[in-house]
């Protein structure tokens, strides 16, 4: 369906010049922007409609992905303004910018990220959540994630995966590591989320899983036969199946609602939000099943890309370096390389001036962790695989430039679930097998 896509493009293109005339005719207020105290980053829009984005995409799939931004950086420096996803952005490489960003959550700055995900993950996303309601969902789930009971049960179901995976390798010639991994990491992170066991159900989820996840990334074109539109159905039905089990853990809840079974460890995520629905009357209208379904399925992307990602490139990493399989910090290097939050999208509330940049009222801004990991400046030899760098900065390395999950008020709440995963399939795999 590639000659599908690619007619709608140049459809796209042509209808599009309507828009770069206006674009043109706007760009005059650059020069008014640039009056005020600071001063509008220089880059390029690129094509009419579609941007930069065929380039931005085509990046994703080379050796280096985050080269889109380092050509641009070096044409415009380490904050420049591009077009991408549907989108006009400001993209931010530099960790000073990226760290005040990420603390100006909510007042200067909200989640604002392309049509195409915006699409994909509705109205009650993570994404779009914002202010009281998010912090405190942010505080529920990171709670549960970090608590002893919880890596307690989790360290066995992650052991138990692990041993199951690497036993099935034996004597075969060939694996496909990602695939290999996003075996147990979606398993052990769906048992997390919704204690669904093996069986039809969650063999039906990461099927449809796999559809959902690849419109992530995508044109915002909506048309039959589009990435965006597979991708949609693909959560159409994965909403349906997720529905079904909340709904019938709700019923459970309602007909056990007693100051015991209030007062029990919450089993995973799902009891943790039905929870609160139950405990909080006022809220029953924030905490809509619909919602918590909506961040249910938003959970479970680590599990299925980023999280077998980060295991795959460690074993890549470890197999070119092998006197580093005795040093736990590969972890962090691995993590410094494969960043397990890539970006955050935020927009302005109004007009911000950092380090003498203009950010103006309604402009989206990317801070883009990957290229601040990737940035000389901030590591030598960034491309190369070197755990022992983390022997000479250790904890003292400066928090804005080693962000593999993200930073501020959203922190990745399951940072330390991925932590936990990455170091025991490490573990297991280097005293199993060469």
């Amino acid at each position: 369906m590639e000659w599908f896509v690619g007619f709608w493009i140049l459809v796209g293109i042509f209808v599009g010049w309507c828009w770069y005339s206006r674009e043109k005719s706007s760009s005059s207020s650059d020069v008014t922007m640039e009056q005020k105290s600071g001063v509008l980053p220089k880059g390029s829009f690129g094509w009419p409609l579609i941007g930069e984005t065929l380039d931005f995409i085509a990046a994703g799939y080379t050796s280096q992905p985050v080269s889109f931004m380092e050509k641009r950086r070096s044409l415009y420096g380490k904050v420049f303004k591009t077009h991408i996803l549907g989108t006009p952005i400001i993209v931010s490489t530099d960790p000073a910018v990226n760290k005040v960003v990420l603390q100006n959550h909510g007042n200067i700055f909200i989640p604002a990220y392309p049509k195409s995900i915006r699409e994909i993950f509705g109205e009650y996303s993570i994404l779009q959540t914002n202010g009281t309601l998010q912090k405190k969902v942010h505080a529920l789930i990171g709670g549960f994630l970090r608590s002893p009971q919880f890596k307690t049960r989790i360290t066995k179901d992650i052991e138990h995966h692990v041993k199951l995976t690497l036993t099935s390798w034996k004597d075969r010639p060939l694996l496909l590591i990602q695939e290999e991994t996003q075996k147990f990491t979606f398993k052990v992170l769906v048992k997390a989320l919704l204690s669904l066991d093996p069986s039809d159900d969650l063999d039906f989820l990461k099927r449809e899983f796999d559809e959902f996840i690849k419109g992530l990334i995508c044109l915002p074109i909506k048309l039959p036969g589009t990435r965006l539109y597979k991708s949609l159905k693909a959560k159409e039905r994965i909403f349906k199946l997720v529905k079904k089990i909340v709904e019938q853990r709700k019923l459970g809840l309602e007909k056990s609602e007693d100051q015991e079974h209030q007062n029990t460890i919450p089993n995973d995520a799902v009891d943790v939000l039905l929870r609160d629905i139950s405990g909080e009357q006022n809220d029953k209208q924030s905490l809509s099943l619909d919602f918590i379904i909506s961040h249910i399925i938003e959970l479970m992307i680590p599990g299925e890309e980023t999280v077998p990602m980060s295991m795959t490139l460690a074993v890549k990493f470890l197999s070119d370096c092998p006197v580093a399989l005795e040093l736990l910090t590969v972890i962090n290097e691995t993590l410094r390389v494969a960043n397990i939050i890539n970006a955050v999208w935020r927009k302005a509330l109004k007009d911000v001036e950092i380090k003498g940049i203009l950010i103006p009222e309604g402009w989206c801004v990317l801070t883009s962790f990957s290229s601040v990991h990737m940035d000389e400046e901030n590591y030598e030899n960034p491309y190369e695989f070197d755990p022992w760098r983390w022997e000479k900065t250790g904890a003292s390395v400066k928090n804005n430039c080693f962000t593999p999950f993200g930073g501020g008020q959203r922190l990745c709440p399951g940072l330390e679930l991925s932590r936990l995963e990455i170091s025991i399939f490490l573990h297991h795999l280097v005293t199993t097998y060469r």
